[in-house]
């Protein structure tokens, strides 16, 4: 009974298995979905790389106006915030006192002539009686000493006149410079202190078209600038003008084109940076110094690269790669060296080929190798997806 239960067992199992193994030979194969990626041509294009800098701007002179003279200011002839000419009367100190004192020195002036007159009188007087034996050498010899202390009298004479007629007209505070004029440090009525020290300083002018852009260039930058000009890629502004751009805080991009015409000699030790200058054209005058600004000057000489999207990129273990789509429809990653940004597409300076079809969206669903199906697109930067409003 033990055997025939057995059996029927054994022959249930074996119809079970027979079964299972029937239901696996009908079931189809499972195929993978294939994935749908956009791919595009990069942009060939000649580009030079930009290095940016912080920087500030700088008037290219300014002068603060002081009082040669001392006395009380008398008044003021300018309109504070505005732009004046070289040479345009600012201020007037009360100038009774230079006034008397060029008079003065006018009238001693006058009598050191007249003294003089009457020293060459007598000298030559007592030339002709020495002749005669009238008078003695030596009292000749006076007389003609005497028309040389009169001569040296009448050239003091002139001196402080001179002197006088330059205090007079420095009473007359005019502008020595062309430029945006400040405001008035000293009100009428006070008194100023004049002189070559402690000169009272009545306002300042900036000069403010063209304008200075100061920067400091790193020494790794500095050192990457002199190589490329050492094998011919780039001009060093050492010896050469280079352009540069700059623009405001709050202006987009680099509007403002200038040259950077002056760098330091020397590499600040506290820093570790050399001091570069640029300079613009300011004939609107909207920019002031003291002015924060964004500089970028040529990073690297003009090469031919290719350009793609941003988003192209991948990263494996922090070495860039593009995706590439084969005539077969596989998927080949590249790896590939990458630049800066410019005009929203990412520089890649090698491994890729303009006639190369690059994986611009759908990176993460495709593997090395993987046939995908490709829809074509423009390299092109994508356009910012409308914000929705609220109702």
């Amino acid at each position: 009974m033990i055997s025939a239960r057995f059996g029927a067992c054994a022959l249930s199992f074996a119809v079970l298995v027979g079964g299972a193994a029937g239901c696996r030979r009908s079931a189809p194969p499972v195929s993978s979905a294939t994935a749908v990626v956009t791919v595009a041509q990069p942009i060939p294009k000649q580009l030079t790389e930009w290095d940016e800098y912080t920087g500030r701007l700088s008037a290219v002179a300014s002068v603060d106006v002081r009082a040669r003279v001392s006395g009380y200011l008398q008044s003021t002839h300018f309109v504070e915030g505005k732009d004046v000419k070289e040479g345009d009367l600012l201020f007037t100190i009360d100038p009774r006192r230079y006034d008397a004192e060029t008079a003065r020195a006018k009238a001693e002036t006058e009598r050191a002539q007249a003294a003089l007159e009457l020293a060459t009188a007598e000298a030559e007087r007592a030339v002709r009686l020495v002749q005669t034996k009238a008078i003695s050498a030596e009292e000749a010899d006076v007389k003609a000493k005497a028309r040389k202390g009169a001569e040296a009298a009448l050239a003091a004479a002139h001196a402080q006149l001179d002197q006088a007629k330059l205090e007079l007209e420095w009473t007359r505070v005019t502008a020595p410079i062309s430029g945006r004029v400040g405001r008035k440090v000293v009100t009428e009525g006070n008194l100023i202190t004049g002189g070559p020290s402690g000169a009272t300083v009545l306002t300042s002018i900036v000069q403010l078209d063209p304008i200075y852009c100061y920067f400091d260039v790193d020494e790794r930058s500095a050192l990457k600038y002199r190589e490329l000009a050492r094998q011919g890629k780039r001009e060093s502004a050492l010896y050469k003008q280079i352009p540069a751009q700059m623009g405001l805080a709050n202006q987009e991009g680099f509007p403002h084109e200038g040259k950077v015409d002056f760098v330091d000699n020397e590499i600040s030790p506290t820093t570790g940076s050399i001091k570069a200058r640029a300079i613009f054209e300011n004939k609107d005058r909207l920019m002031s110094p003291g002015f924060f600004a964004r500089l970028r000057i040529p990073g690297s000489g003009e090469y031919r690269a290719l350009l793609v999207r941003d988003t192209a990129i991948g990263s494996d273990q922090g070495r860039p790669f593009v995706y590439v789509v084969g005539a077969d429809g596989k998927a080949v990653q590249r790896n590939v060296v990458t630049g800066p940004l410019e005009e929203g597409l990412r520089i890649v300076r090698e491994g890729l080929q303009p006639e190369n079809r690059v994986v611009i969206s759908g990176l993460m669903a495709i593997r090395p190798g993987a046939v995908v199906q490709a829809e074509p697109a423009e390299m092109k930067f994508p356009e910012p997806a409308p914000v929705a409003q609220r109702p």
